[in-house]
């Protein structure tokens, strides 16, 4: 296990430099004058103020000796400033990523509750109502996009009913109960393609281990047929469930950045979104880090989750 982890922990260091390079290296190709950045909007400065900027922020060397300078700053836990605000881009994004986490949590729970079962159950109940049901429901979940789903929840129970609150952010520890319900249309738009997703691959997923020999066996010598589906079949099961909901976190970090603007939440998308027009590549850079470790990091939990279910899983050898 140790020599598993050591060895994946080596596979994601030359990840994280490539990932953050590229991005680096197209915030830096981004028309314009990157120094302009660093000036507060409607200053004006001549082309050798503009200049000492450039130097201080080494904007003049390579794009490799400045992606350097920049890593080498970051392994010292250094973020470097926002541009925007000027206040530390650690800070300002530690906190923002707990909004993050708060509804993509949030929306990765729903995904689970309603996709498992859902899925579980068009397998067990196969060519019956409740199946097709749940097919069209996972089709329509993977075609249309989250961004639409959340403005027709927004103009439906937002605008319309008045149900629920469509813009902005309550802190679960400030007052749980207007947090939940500021959570709930944006956990929904993000949450149901994953979910659909996941219902669809826990039918296939059940589907084919009902067919496996050991299952009729079972029936033969007279088990119920709960036993069989909840003692032996699920557990096998889930293993590709499993698989895909850890893949599901680069998906939810992805329409974060959607989401989040749509519905004012002041989380890392909205962020990215706003560091990205006002060229604070600094807060891109980092953004991209965080979200780059936690799909790692999600990956290597699947796996770990994976060899825990089925003891056959060995990791070393």
């Amino acid at each position: 296990m140790r020599s598993y982890l050591a060895r994946r922990l080596l596979q994601a260091v030359p990840v994280l430099l490539l990932v953050t390079f590229l991005v680096f290296a197209l915030m830096l190709a981004i028309p314009g004058d990157p120094a302009r950045a660093f000036i507060g909007p409607g200053e004006a400065l001549d082309e050798e103020q503009l200049q000492l900027i450039r130097e201080r922020h080494h904007l003049d060397e390579p794009v490799i000796v400045q992606y350097l300078i920049w890593l080498g700053n970051v392994l010292q836990g250094d973020f470097g400033r926002s541009t925007q605000n000027m206040r530390p881009v650690a800070e300002e994004l530690g906190g923002r990523a707990l909004v993050t986490l708060q509804f993509g949590l949030a929306a990765w729970i729903l995904a689970v509750l309603v996709g498992v079962p859902a899925g579980i159950a068009s397998a067990v109940y196969r060519g019956k109502p409740i199946d097709y049901a749940a097919t069209v429901v996972s089709i329509g979940g993977v075609a249309i996009p989250n961004f639409w789903l959340g403005i027709m929840a927004i103009l439906l129970f937002g605008v319309g009913l008045g149900w629920l609150p469509s813009q902005g952010y309550v802190s679960l520890f400030d007052d749980p109960l207007q947090s939940l319900r500021h959570m709930v249309l944006p956990a929904f738009a993000l949450g149901v393609t994953s979910c659909a997703l996941i219902m669809r691959q826990s039918r296939s997923a059940m589907l084919e281990v009902l067919a496996q020999d050991y299952l009729r066996t079972s029936r033969a010598r007279g088990s119920r047929e709960r036993t069989v589906i909840w003692s032996h079949a699920l557990r096998n099961a889930l293993l590709p469930v499993i698989t895909i909901l850890g893949l599901q976190t680069g998906r939810i970090f992805a329409g974060a950045i959607v989401i989040e603007t749509l519905f004012g939440i002041p989380g890392t998308g909205q962020y990215i979104v706003q560091a990205i027009f006002a060229r604070d590549f600094l807060v891109v850079q980092a953004a991209v880090l965080l979200m780059a470790v936690a799909v790692l990091a999600a990956n290597l939990v699947t796996d770990l989750a994976c060899a825990w279910l089925d003891p056959r899983i060995k990791f070393d050898g």
